[in-house]
């Protein structure tokens, strides 16, 4: 009997450093991503759900809103549908080069986006401290001058990249359609959900859901997520193939195994940036704790790989 895997495609996944995002680079990088998954699949056996980041798409997004607004007067999409947009364009460009990927290697497999909406607190604390980045990145002159002119808050990068916008980013508490996603994931079909950490909406009064401006973590979304349909694994996908301490510092240390008291203590001690590892690390225990299953952090090329990554544990 198939295995059930959660696997969180990272932002390198579509769209790496250095890189304009034109659809071509993306689809090529969705193409190897996809490569890859081919051991869980043929190997390993497991039934998967794919979720995905969308920070630099969504980001690029307001981008077009703004200057849209500018030159034509067009109306500004809120941030909400902004996500929704990424998850639609994103879950076709994985979704056709994954199938690309399995018809070069004679597989048949049914795949499908499910446009996600996540429940989220509109008292969430995190509305009053954003810190989500999203959208390219600008030098300290460039971010600057666009937060006196437009009111956004701006943060450096942890890795030195640039300064990013960054907005609220809530908790993410109810996974819509999840029976769903598990259902058809069960059956054999791949599925593509909780794109960028899913569609944050509250409840603005009984019985009636609507957006709201924030962006969900995707690591956590993807825990909440492979908790909620019972995953046997949840590997979070980045672009360094194992968890480090004293990063990039003579001291530095990969780590093959944590369990879950070892990672809150290294989170505690200021091993791993927000922004960057920190919320992988959050995610994983999540899912650990409320699962009694093992995460995977890991780099692409290192899926399935015996030692590959690092691995969160119980105990």
């Amino acid at each position: 009997m198939r295995k059930l895997a959660v696997v969180a495609f990272g932002g390198n996944a579509l769209l790496q450093s250095g890189q304009k995002g034109t659809i071509g680079e993306q689809e090529q990088n969705a193409y190897e991503t996809s490569e890859k998954l081919l051991v869980l699949i043929q190997e390993k056996n497991y039934h998967l759900v794919i979720t995905h980041g969308n920070g630099p798409q969504v980001g690029n997004l307001l981008l077009n809103n703004t200057a849209g607004n500018k030159l034509y007067g067009l109306p500004e999409m809120p941030l909400d549908i902004c996500v929704a947009y990424s998850q639609g364009f994103i879950g076709y460009i994985i979704e056709q080069q994954l199938r690309n990927v399995l018809m070069a290697n004679d597989l048949d497999r049914d795949i499908i986006t499910i446009i996600t909406q996540v429940l989220v607190n509109k008292d969430d604390p995190a509305f009053q401290n954003p810190t989500k980045p999203i959208g390219p990145y600008y030098t300290k002159e460039e971010a600057d001058a666009i937060q006196k002119e437009t009111g956004s808050v701006f943060a450096a990068d942890p890795r030195g990249r640039g300064w990013r916008k960054v907005v609220a980013s809530p908790r993410p508490l109810v996974i819509n359609n999840k029976i769903s996603i598990e259902k058809i994931a069960r059956q054999g079909t791949i599925v593509v959900a909780v794109g960028g950490g899913g569609i944050p909406v509250f409840y603005v009064e009984e019985n009636k859901l609507q957006g709201i401006d924030a962006v969900i973590d995707k690591d956590l979304a993807s825990a909440l997520l492979a908790a909620q349909i019972n995953a046997d694994k949840l590997f979070i996908l980045t672009d360094v193939p194992k968890v480090c301490i004293n990063f990039n510092t003579p001291q530095e240390k990969s780590l093959d195994r944590m369990n879950i008291y070892e990672a809150k203590k290294y989170l505690a001690e200021g091993h791993f940036a927000e922004g960057s590892m920190a919320p992988k690390i959050r995610a994983a225990i999540y899912f650990v704790e409320h699962s009694g299953k093992d995460a995977i952090i890991t780099k692409t090329t290192k899926l399935g790989v015996d030692n590959g990554g690092t691995r969160i544990v119980i105990v």
